[in-house]
This record gives C-alpha cells, structure tokens and sequence, in this order.
C-alpha cells in the first residue's frame, strides 16, 4: 500500500504559523486526498481544532507563535491521535515526553511527510 492511500480521506490537523510552509503543506496533503482542518496558526486554536472528534491525525510545527506546541500534542496523546512534528531547529530540542513521535526537519521532502504520517496513523492502527 502506498502512502497516499494510507492517507487518502484521512482528517488530518494541520498547525502551522508560516502562512507559505502552511501552504504549501496543505497541498502536500491535499495531493494525499487527506481533509485539512486547519490550518491553526496558534496554540489556542490548534487546541480548538485537536477536540474535533473525526480527526485521525495532525502535523504539528514544534513552536508555533513563539509557544511551544505541547499543550495540543498532550491533548491528542489522551485521545490516541498519532502527530508528527516538523521543527525548523532539531529532533533533539523536542521535549523527552514526545521521544517516540516521529519529527522531521524543515525544510523536509513531500515523501519523507507523507512516510512520516502514514506510518503513524499505521502504528495507532495496530
């Protein structure tokens, strides 16, 4: 099965404050066939958005407004919802409690996204 229809349909949020890599992002997904709720460009609103009770999976930027984006990955670690985080800094300065979710780093290729987030919506599949 191949990554896009590991995705295609999926509800996915999208929390990004840089208005061209949000973009640009959204149509990565778009091509996927995924939903994109979003995108947020806050915490505050990332929050609103991670309650949505169809939402099968998120693409987190790790600071998003200057506010670390941890409040919405803890709140969709309590519902079981994989994320991957995109960091424009490193893996190693993501916070120990999230070690195991899968991040990539900006700038990132169209396939090593769609790898990352497919196989996480796999891995909380099994």
């Amino acid at each position: 099965m191949t990554a896009d229809e590991r995705l295609s349909g999926l509800r996915v949020l999208l929390v990004e404050d840089e208005a061209m890599v949000a973009m640009m992002l959204e149509d990565m997904l778009g091509d996927l066939g995924c939903r994109i709720i979003g995108p947020a460009a806050s915490v505050a609103a990332a929050l609103e958005l991670a309650a949505d009770p169809a939402l099968d999976g998120a693409i987190l930027d790790v600071n998003v407004g200057g506010e670390p984006i941890y409040p919405v990955a803890e709140a969709l670690t309590a519902r079981g919802i994989p994320f991957v985080f995109t960091t424009g800094y490193g893996a190693a300065d993501i916070d120990a409690r999230f070690a195991d979710a899968p991040a990539l780093q900006k700038p990132f290729s169209p396939p090593s996204l769609y790898d990352a987030l497919a196989d996480a919506v796999a891995a909380r599949r099994r």
